[in-house]
């Protein structure tokens, strides 16, 4: 197909191609770092680093005029395909795009993998002081499950540790 061609393509569907990527972007896996083949109108250079950092802490890269962010991009790159639902980093690192950090999940998957609150004041995820004791919590399927009373935050936490393992697996962030 030619560049035209896939460009043409691109527009008219409103979804970007593989191909399309690839002929305006190189992707290092290793870094999780793209950079322009091709220099844009204004201040975009051939060789630069693509995109911006959002509000949010996603590197976003606008291509055709269109917004993406870059982890959904990196597993365009590398798979050829659009992620079926959610791309989930790993560490937690937003702007994180290393090939090896990204996985595909759901918004459950993607959810678990989220770092504790900073409204937390117990330290530990998944733990509260409620009426004079200690409370773990864990949400499993969109709902609260209560996992019962402790003496201390740190026996609240083992079982929070217990639950996000049983019920979370690979996708239990446990901080």
């Amino acid at each position: 197909m030619s560049a035209d061609t896939t460009r043409v393509l691109a527009q008219a569907t409103g979804t970007l191609t593989a191909d399309r990527l690839r002929e305006l972007l190189n992707y290092d896996p290793g870094t999780g770092v793209f950079t322009r083949k091709v220099g844009r109108a204004g201040n975009a250079k051939e060789g630069e680093v693509a995109g911006y950092r959002s509000r949010k802490g996603y590197r976003v890269i606008k291509i055709d005029c269109r917004p993406y962010k870059a982890h959904r991009l990196a597993w365009l790159y590398e798979t050829g395909a659009w992620p079926a639902d959610l791309i989930d980093h790993i560490n937690g690192i937003k702007d994180d795009n290393r090939f090896v950090n990204l996985r595909e999940a759901t918004n459950a998957e993607n959810i678990q993998n989220a770092k504790r609150f900073k409204s937390n004041s117990s330290g530990f995820k998944g733990v509260s002081f409620l009426r004079g004791r200690w409370s773990s919590r864990i949400r499993i399927g969109g709902k609260s499950k209560w996992l019962g009373w402790f003496y201390t935050p740190e026996e609240a936490y083992a079982a929070y540790i217990s639950a996000a393992e049983k019920y979370h697996g690979e996708f239990a962030r446990l901080t």
